[in-house]
């Protein structure tokens, strides 16, 4: 179990002050309790001290970096069940599995490579590729390897569970930090001398769930990811469940590490519910074979979707857009900069063909009708901004083109910033209709 705050307190300096953020030690010592601060903020903590505090304060679940250069992948380091809690932190990782014995290996790292997808401002790809050891080959596998580790800067996943196999693979590539899968009952003593020999973290494979915690409790290596061994999606669920709660509850140690989960299902679309079932339920890697981007772009957003922090709004940074060749006498519309509704006018205004100007108003990333309730999207803020604003040295002609939903702004927007102001549709699928009525498009 994690100390309480009166028993991190004692370790503290006492000194109350204020350098770390907060006013006092005792007030710090919660925090640190709670998870809320790190003890790299108090400048006067001593050795002794922060040797103790630092394994007791500790995130629950081990950060677990692989990779290289700006492929980097950090998985774990998660110090919560729920996210309203506070949030999660590092998104599952995506792998697509490849065998080392393909021959057409190289054309499917093209593919892979080619995974890219862009959808309200975000862009999506494939975090890494895992290399089966097929051929059960420790040639084959190095070669394999190789090939992989010069066609893309990914991270790399080497899937064997023979131990002269994966040394030959990952000596390769050791500069890559691959994760190596998987240590087993059977051979863990020679993977984890492997893994320390190449200074890359190692998955851990039990039979079950406490095989594979005693497993862990007898290796002396920490940079683990850790699996229960279960591929019935039911059995996968209800481990990693199990795991998430006895690392964050019980602050069990054997469970303290990243996970990793693999499909099994052979259909596109029922391999992709299933891994998002696991990132649901808190795999820190999940393994697929399919690369269709219809399927996967499904994957990506709900991934999305889950590690974005739920106190906070995706937004686009505020300001006035240049939509095709915007020129002086270019229209101008305004929306908010939730990024979903940024986006969505955006691609309408687009489709008018007509080059345009259009502003993200800073509403802290609320959507129109909920930043007007709030106060956001009202004349009083728009008004001011908008007289200001560098977008009056862009066009000639100062009309303004707001949301049909929001009307009632259109006076105070126009006595406070000497616009004239043109009511739009309520909804942004009547852009296009709009500009050929009122605009002559």
């Amino acid at each position: 179990m994690g100390l309480t705050g009166l028993a991190i307190f004692k370790l503290l300096p006492k000194t109350n002050c204020g350098e770390c953020g907060v006013p006092t030690c005792l007030a710090f010592a919660m925090a640190l309790a709670a998870g809320k601060a790190t003890l790299s903020q108090c400048p006067y903590v001593s050795n002794e001290a922060r040797e103790a505090l630092d394994a007791a304060t500790a995130p629950p679940i081990k950060l677990v970096k692989m990779g290289s250069g700006d492929k980097v992948l950090a998985i774990g380091d998660e110090q919560v069940i729920f996210r309203h809690d506070k949030t999660f932190y590092h998104p599952t990782g995506i792998f697509i599995e490849v065998a080392d014995n393909d021959a057409n290996l190289a054309a499917k790292i093209d593919e892979i490579n080619g995974i890219v997808i862009e959808r309200v401002g975000q862009k999506y790809e494939v975090d890494g590729v895992a290399i089966a050891n097929a051929s059960g080959s420790a040639d084959t596998f190095k070669a394999a390897a190789e090939a992989v580790a010069g066609k893309t800067d990914k991270a790399i996943i080497l899937l064997t569970e023979c131990p002269t196999c994966m040394e030959a693979a990952a000596g390769a590539i050791a500069a890559r930090k691959p994760l190596l899968y998987a240590a087993t009952a059977d051979n863990y003593e020679k993977m984890v001398a492997v893994a320390k020999k190449v200074d890359a973290p190692l998955a851990v494979k039990g039979a079950d769930l406490n095989a594979m915690a005693e497993l862990v409790a007898k290796i002396d290596y920490k940079e683990l990811v850790i699996d229960s061994g279960a591929r019935q999606i039911s059995q996968v669920i209800a481990d990693q469940t199990q795991i998430r709660n006895g690392a964050v509850k019980k602050r069990f140690r054997p469970y303290g590490y990243p996970t990793i989960a693999f499909t099994t299902e052979a259909d596109p679309a029922m391999e992709v519910l299933e891994a998002q079932a696991f990132i649901s339920k808190y795999a820190s890697i999940v393994v697929l074979k399919t690369t269709k981007t219809e399927y996967l772009m499904a994957l990506f957003t709900w991934r999305s979707n889950l590690y974005t922090d739920p106190q906070k709004p995706i937004a686009v940074q505020p300001g006035v857009y240049a939509i095709g060749a915007a020129n002086e006498n270019s229209p101008v519309y305004i929306t908010t900069n939730f990024s979903l509704t940024y986006y969505t006018v955006a691609t309408e205004v687009e489709s008018t063909r007509l080059p345009s100007y259009l502003i993200a108003f800073d509403t802290d990333g609320l959507s129109v009708m909920t930043a007007w309730a709030g106060g956001k999207f009202i004349g009083e803020a728009i008004g001011p901004w908008l007289k200001d604003s560098d977008i009056n040295e862009k066009v000639k002609k100062k009309v303004l083109i707001i949301p049909g939903g929001v009307a009632a702004i259109k006076g105070k927007i126009e006595d406070l910033s000497g616009w004239e102001v043109m009511v739009g549709p309520r909804d942004s699928s009547g852009i296009t209709s709009f500009a050929k009525l009122r605009l002559n498009v």
